[in-house]
Formats: C-alpha cells, sequence, structure tokens
C-alpha cells in the first residue's frame, strides 16, 4: 500500500467537546496532518461536501446524531475516506456495529494518546511496514500470507504455529492471491467480492465452511489484499494444541514461570505482531481459554504467563470453524460475547458439492501443481468419464478430499489421461445412471447403422422407448456381444475395438451380465476370470 505522506493528508475531527476536539487537533497537528473539526453530524456533513479528506475521526455520540450517521453518508456517496469511530468505554456493542458500518478501526475513551497516533497512521498506510510498529490496533479481521498456489486447498494442521512474509496489498498481489481460489461459480465470485471488501477493513471476520472447503486459503487472500500483506501472517490450529499448553502458547511465557520454562518465550500474539492471526477451528477452544481470548481481544494487550504486567500487542485476528457457532453459543459451549467479537463479518465458503461447476477448474488446478511437485510433464489430465463420476461424488471432505484422489490417480495412472478407474472413488458412485450411460454408449456407437423396423414406414419416426434406461442397456449389452464374437470372446480386444480397457471391459460385462461360457449365476461358483477357457484367447 502506498503511504501517505504527512504534508498531504487531510483528517477530518468530529467531537462535541470542544477540550477533546482541541486535543486530537494537537496531537494529530504534531505528526504533521492538516486538521480540520467538526462539532456535529450536520457540520461533519458540510465540511465533508466541500473537499476530499484522507481520513475521518468521529465520536460516536453527538448532538445531532451519531457517527454511524457520517459513516452512511461516506457509503452512500462512494467516499473512500478511512473512518475512525470513538466509542464510550466498555461499549463493546457500538464498537461491533461501527466496524459493520464500515469504520477502519475504533477507539475507546479516555482515549491513549500513543493508540491514537498509531491507529490514525495504520489508516493512513503509515503502519508498521513503513515506521515503527504499532503499539496497538484492533484485533479483527483475518488475513493470510501468500503460500503455494492451491485450488481452494484445506488449512493444514498445526501444532504451534507458521509464519510467512506476505505479499503487498497492490492490485497485482491482490490479483494473484484471488487467483489461486480456482472456479468461476456464482458462489466463488461472492467470496472474492467479500475478500476484496473485507481487506482494506479492521472488522473481526470469522470464515465459516465445512472441513476442506478451504478455510485458510481465503484468510490468506485477505491478508494478501489488505495493507499488512508485507508482515507476518501466523496460523494456529486451536482443536491441534493440548489444552494445558494453550495460554503459553497463545500468550507466551517467561523463564521459570513453570518447570521446563528455562527462558523467555513469545507466544501467538507476539509473533503475530503488526500482521495477522489465524485461529482455525476456533469452536475447538474451551470455554476457559476463550474468556482469556476474549479479554485480550478487547484489551488488545496480553500477560505472559509469569509475568505481572500487560504488554500492548498490534495484531488482526481471523477466526475460522467448521461448527455452527450459533448453536455451541445455545448450548453453553461457546461464550456469546467471544462470539459477537468475532462474528462481524461472516464469509461462508461454499462445499464443493455447491459449485460442482468449478470441478474442472479446481481438479486441473490441483493437477498441475502436483504434477509440477512430482517433476511430471506433460500434467495428466482428466478423462471426460472420470469428470462425470467425480461430479457425481458428494465429496464429503470437499477439496481436501479431491486433492488426495487426484494424488493417488497421478501416481497410478501411466499414461497422459487419468480414467474412472484410477481415481479411486467408493463403488456406489457407480450407479445405473440412463444420463450417463447415454454419454458413454454413444460414442461407441456413432458409426453403426441404425435398423429401421419393417413395419415402420421410411419417413415415419420411431417410437419412444417406454424405459429408457433398459432400452440403452439392451444396445450396449448387443454391442458388447457383437464385440466378443468378432474376437472370438478375447475382453481385452473386444474391449480395444470400443476403446475401452480390459477394467472397463469387465466392469460393463458383470454390470450388464453379459454372460459368455462359464459366466453364470451357476451354485459351483465358476471364476468368472476363466469362464472364456475354450472360446479363443484367454484375457
Amino acid at each position: 500500500m502506498t503511504s501517505a505522506s504527512p504534508a498531504t493528508s487531510s483528517l477530518l475531527v468530529v467531537d462535541d467537546e470542544p477540550d477533546l476536539r482541541t486535543l486530537y487537533e494537537l496531537t494529530l497537528l504534531r505528526e504533521g496532518y492538516d486538521i480540520e473539526t467538526a462539532a456535529t453530524v450536520e457540520e461533519a456533513l458540510n465540511r465533508l461536501g466541500e473537499r476530499q479528506y484522507s481520513a475521518v475521526i468521529t465520536d460516536m455520540r453527538l448532538p445531532d446524531g451519531t457517527g454511524l450517521d457520517v459513516l452512511r453518508r461516506l457509503e452512500e456517496t462512494g467516499r473512500r475516506e478511512k473512518t475512525i469511530v470513538i466509542t464510550a468505554y466498555g461499549s463493546a456493542e457500538n464498537a461491533v456495529e461501527a466496524l459493520k458500518a464500515g469504520a477502519y478501526d475504533y477507539l475507546t475513551k479516555p482515549v491513549d494518546l500513543k493508540q491514537f497516533r498509531a491507529v490514525v497512521a495504520s489508516a493512513l498506510g503509515r503502519g508498521p511496514d513503513t515506521g515503527a510498529p504499532l503499539q496497538s490496533s484492533c484485533f479483527p479481521s483475518g488475513t493470510a500470507a501468500s503460500g503455494p498456489p492451491r485450488g481452494l486447498s484445506p488449512a493444514r494442521p498445526t501444532g504451534k504455529f507458521t509464519t510467512h512474509g506476505g505479499s503487498t496489498g497492490s492490485t497485482a498481489s491482490a490479483s494473484a492471491a484471488l487467483k489461486r481460489m480456482a472456479g468461476r461459480s456464482m458462489a466463488m465470485q461472492q467470496v472474492r467480492s467479500m475478500i476484496d471488501k473485507v481487506g482494506q477493513s479492521m472488522a473481526p471476520v470469522l470464515i465459516q465452511g465445512e472441513s476442506g472447503t478451504g478455510k485458510e486459503l481465503v484468510a490468506r487472500a485477505i491478508h494478501e489484499v489488505s495493507p499488512r500483506g508485507k508482515q507476518a501472517f501466523v496460523a494456529v490450529n486451536c482443536s491441534a494444541i493440548p489444552e494445558q499448553l494453550l495460554e503459553a502458547e497463545f500468550f507466551g511465557y517467561r523463564k521459570g514461570a513453570f518447570t521446563g520454562a528455562i527462558e523467555d518465550r513469545e507466544g501467538f500474539f507476539q509473533a503475530a505482531h503488526g500482521g495477522t492471526l489465524f485461529l482455525d477451528e476456533i469452536g475447538d477452544l474451551p470455554l476457559a481459554m476463550q474468556s482469556k481470548l476474549l479479554r485480550a481481544v478487547q484489551e488488545r494487550s496480553v500477560r505472559p504467563v509469569g509475568a505481572v504486567a500487560e504488554q500492548p500487542v498490534n495484531v488482526r485476528l481471523l477466526s475460522a470453524t467448521h461448527k455452527d457457532l450459533g448453536a455451541e453459543v445455545h448450548a453453553a459451549r461457546f461464550r456469546q460475547d467471544l462470539y459477537y467479537r468475532l462474528n462481524v463479518i461472516q464469509i461462508r465458503v461454499p462445499p464443493l458439492r455447491e459449485r460442482l461447476e468449478d470441478l474442472a477448474d479446481i481438479s486441473q488446478a490441483v493437477l498441475d501443481r502436483i504434477a509440477c511437485d512430482a517433476g511430471v510433464q506433460p500434467t495428466p489430465q482428466l478423462s471426460r468419464d472420470a469428470l462425470v463420476h467425480l461430479a457425481r461424488y458428494p465429496f464429503p471432505g470437499n477439496v481436501r478430499e479431491l486433492e488426495n484422489l487426484l494424488h493417488r490417480a497421478l501416481a497410478l495412472s501411466g499414461s497422459s489421461t487419468i480414467d474412472v478407474f484410477e481415481l479411486g472413488l467408493p463403488e456406489t458412485v457407480f450407479t445405473d445412471s440412463a444420463a450417463q450411460e447415454l454419454d458413454l454408449i454413444t460414442r461407441h456407437t456413432r458409426d453403426i447403422p441404425q435398423v429401421t423396423p419393417a413395419a415402420a414406414a421410411p419417413n415415419e419416426p420411431q417410437p419412444l422407448p417406454s424405459n429408457l434406461e433398459f432400452h440403452l442397456d439392451q444396445i450396449e449389452r448387443d454391442i458388447l456381444m457383437r464385440a466378443l464374437e468378432q474376437h472370438r470372446y478375447n475382453r481385452t480386444a473386444a474391449g480395444a475395438s470400443l476403446g475401452l480397457s480390459l477394467r472397463q471391459m469387465r466392469y460393463r460385462m458383470a454390470r450388464l451380465k453379459v454372460l459368455v461360457g462359464g459366466d453364470v449365476d451357476a451354485p459351483d461358483g465358476n471364476d468368472p476370470e476363466r469362464s472364456c477357457e475354450g472360446r479363443g484367447s484367454s484375457t
């Protein structure tokens, strides 16, 4: 993000208390900003009508309205000023409401001037990437750094934490981050739109989605399009940390705090200072830790285990879960106050079964990546039949399961095409389907002349079958039998003449009950693999 020059940054301060207005004005003038003030909503709107500002700082309570009225007017008129709202101490509801209305950040009274200067600097792009680190800022809104391209691949569990240096918040990097999420469905377009909107805000974001949908990738994209894109991204799997270690892992500890603490150590919050902390599977945190996390979010500071004083931290918080946190709140398994703090903005990542139109794009992106990692060139392609079968599978494991299937298929495939039987899908996928079989059959029957019944007149349309599936089965059964007879019941040769592998030929013969030789449902249990003996070369 391009840093704003103090000499050219103009700020509008809106507060009805003259003493506070003067205090804010003097503090910001020392930082080199151009300051104008207003005492009411009406006066603020008049000033906004006269000129553009770099940012607007407004008190929540004003004589003729609230700071939200100013925010709404900015949004209605498409203005691009960042807004910072000042609320009364302990008024969490007002803070959340302001963030939902589009505020960049909020401050609580009495305002700490050091924090005040830091938040303003962050809003103007003079944050931790261009100067001294902020001493405290809003926790909300997750972010993440860049990672290897994935077709909406799932978050990898981590017992400790991982940090990454992100890319810049420029248009180019934002485009790269969003392009890693394969798919052109309406659901994915909505996710990308939300990422673009929340990336420039400090509002808390809760990413909701089933396991394996790619919640961490969404978090990383938010981070990359945000002003914090150059800073650290710390991803934490809350369900992978033993309960007795949670406080020490989150907040750090001091030497001698407990047995084995031989030196000071930072926690997740300190490691993410100036950047983003992504808490995956937040719904698995025990209630005791939820209470401590809530205090850290509210106070924007943490106290390491064994320390006396708290230390301020500047962290943007993102959280994700596969659970319904609303239901968890009703069941008293998740704190309601923490839920409202985290769930200011929610992004739902759709399961794969709801965006099957993206299946081909996701599969190709995943195959490109794993083929590159394995040194396989060119990248094998999925056959049309393979895509048809994938589209019929519900994917309870979502993209993570698809990625595992493609890993296996790539390892087993010895050609440039991955076919149905190399995917290893459950047998329940291979059910009788008229639409599926029609596609498979018509590819093999294009060149077979059609026989017109003798009784039918030359121009009379053929009667429609009363049972399409049975009719198609009969056609395919007849084709298989003719091919077998032509090749003296050699299944390999017969299958090859129809463009089928031996395995595909056996599958179709078994499904359609094409019996030759010993292939009968006899009580003696003749082996189908030996049924062609004596009728041609065995396969």
